[in-house]
């Protein structure tokens, strides 16, 4: 079976996807079970190929036998591997989270919750596996369709909020699927290996500069870059806490990983790769900055959190846009940081207006007391976010820094230093209220804290966030550099 890893680590979520709900209307027991042990299997596979691919190699896998570029083929290496980590181990941790949180509110939803969840993951890990373009759209309907199931089950407001995410994702599923049109017209193939060869005898077209800037423009959307931000601040607001938490720690990881595959690996060479770039580089760097300054001026917790994901989708773009290969490392270690720090966040998030009705910022005084765990938890990855060492954010940061000082991009520069001074302002407004002022009615005996299913995930969050910073290093030589493409690193 080792043989069939690459697939397997796909088609086992989705197998399990449609037995769950069967098994979730006699016991929602096993349903769980069966959903932790596909998802236990997904993070022990992907790390078998993670280790396979950075010893061995890359590891392309042809689909039931169809060799490509006729046939759909899985591409394995160190950049898609590390990302199947991320998603499987992130999953796996959510769903952990989640057992806890719909067992007290809603057990009889269990079973559909599960279904749709393994649906999502099945759709992420495939964007991530795939060599082929369509294939890619394929999976990323499958995840945005599960996704929007799962979205709109927190209430009336959150049904409205996915409504109108449906909508843009639709139009940002449109313009990447037109474009992957553009490009087969040009070249007749699919498979993102061949379609590299092949577009380097069309030269350079308007149909080319077409079809590229309408898949970056559909990624882009579906990474809530800004300026297409739009949908993301209600969605994350107003969402079950244990969908937040892995939709806003992964989603958007993933489609800023497609943007890379598609234009590093499989248009690296092309100049429309490359005025791609530019504006990807440019919106990142007023990401950055806007980013932060929307999410200063936040009441809401959860709103905040998603304003500082679309500063933080900046990070990772303005990194890709330098193309060096210390920038490029300082962005992937970003999506590495970022996706850990916010999915600890949004989960002790949610689990403080879960246990105590409290959402907005003002309302966090004492909490440091009430919930102490899942506080130092927040404010670990929080530390992280703002880029204090010793965190992993810290570390990401210095890169992306060392590469703008490198490509002498001051402006750049100057984005990451007044974000990361907004970052400190509002996350440690956050503490001052948790930890600094005194609530005269609360008691240290008043402290309960969440259930050990909600705050175990998050404390392993927390802890991995200083372990990535701790040990940073082989990380970066043993995996990321070795993600890098060939005519970078």
């Amino acid at each position: 079976m080792s043989a069939h890893l690459p697939v397997l680590v796909v088609m086992v979520p989705l197998l399990a996807a449609v037995v769950v709900p069967l098994l979730g209307r006699r016991s929602p027991g096993a349903a769980h079970a069966v959903t932790l042990t596909a998802l236990g299997f997904a993070l022990a596979a992907s790390g078998l190929l993670l280790s396979a691919v950075v010893t061995g190699g890359v590891w392309r896998y042809e689909l039931a036998g169809w060799a490509p570029p006729w046939g759909i083929e899985y591409v394995l290496d160190p950049l898609s591997a590390g990302m199947m980590v991320l998603v499987s181990f992130l999953a796996l941790a959510t769903s952990i989270y989640a057992w806890s949180y719909l067992s007290a509110s809603d057990p009889q939803r269990i079973g559909i919750f599960d279904s749709l969840y393994l649906l999502l993951v099945t759709g992420l890990l495939g964007i991530v596996a795939t060599g082929d373009l369509f294939n890619l759209y394929v999976f990323l309907e499958i995840s945005a369709i599960a996704a929007y199931a799962l979205l709109s089950t927190g209430g009336e407001r959150a049904t409205v909020a996915t409504f109108r995410y449906l909508l843009i994702g639709t139009v940002a599923a449109s313009c990447y699927l037109l474009g992957v049109g553009f490009l087969y017209a040009l070249t007749g193939t699919l498979n993102m290996a061949d379609l590299t060869a092949r577009l380097a005898d069309v030269g350079e077209s308007p149909a080319k500069a077409a079809g590229v800037s309408l898949i970056v423009i559909g990624l882009a959307i579906k990474a809530a870059l800004f300026p297409f931000h739009g949908w993301q601040p209600d969605v994350y607001t107003y969402a079950p806490p244990p969908v937040t938490g892995f939709v806003a720690a992964v989603m958007t990881k993933v489609s800023a990983y497609a943007i890379f595959r598609v234009l590093y690996f499989t248009l690296g060479g092309e100049p429309a790769a490359g005025s791609a770039l530019v504006f990807l580089g440019w919106a990142g760097v007023i990401a950055i900055v806007a980013g932060s300054w929307l999410a200063l001026s936040q009441t809401d917790i959860r709103r905040m959190l998603a304003y500082s994901s679309v500063s933080q989708m900046g990070y990772i773009f303005f990194g890709f846009s330098l193309g060096s290969p210390i920038a490029l490392v300082g962005a992937l270690f970003h999506v590495l940081n970022h996706a850990v720090v916010k999915g600890c966040l949004f989960l002790v998030a949610g689990g403080v207006g879960w246990r105590t009705g409290v959402s907005s910022v003002a309302g966090f005084v004492g909490m440091g007391r009430r919930l102490p765990l899942s506080m130092l938890a927040f404010a670990v990855a929080a530390v992280s976010l703002v880029g204090l060492p010793p965190t992993a954010g810290f570390f990401s940061k210095w890169y992306l820094l060392l590469g703008a000082f490198e490509a002498e991009a001051w402006i750049g520069v100057g984005a990451v230093v007044v974000s990361t001074g907004l970052s400190a302002v509002y996350f440690f407004r956050i503490f001052e209220r948790a930890f600094v002022v005194a609530d005269d009615r609360l008691s240290s005996a008043q402290s309960n804290d969440l259930p050990v299913g909600m705050l175990g995930p998050a404390l392993v969050l927390a802890a991995i966030v200083l372990l990535l910073g701790l040990f940073q290093q082989p990380l970066i030589t043993h995996v990321l550099q070795r993600a890098l493409p060939v005519a970078v690193s």
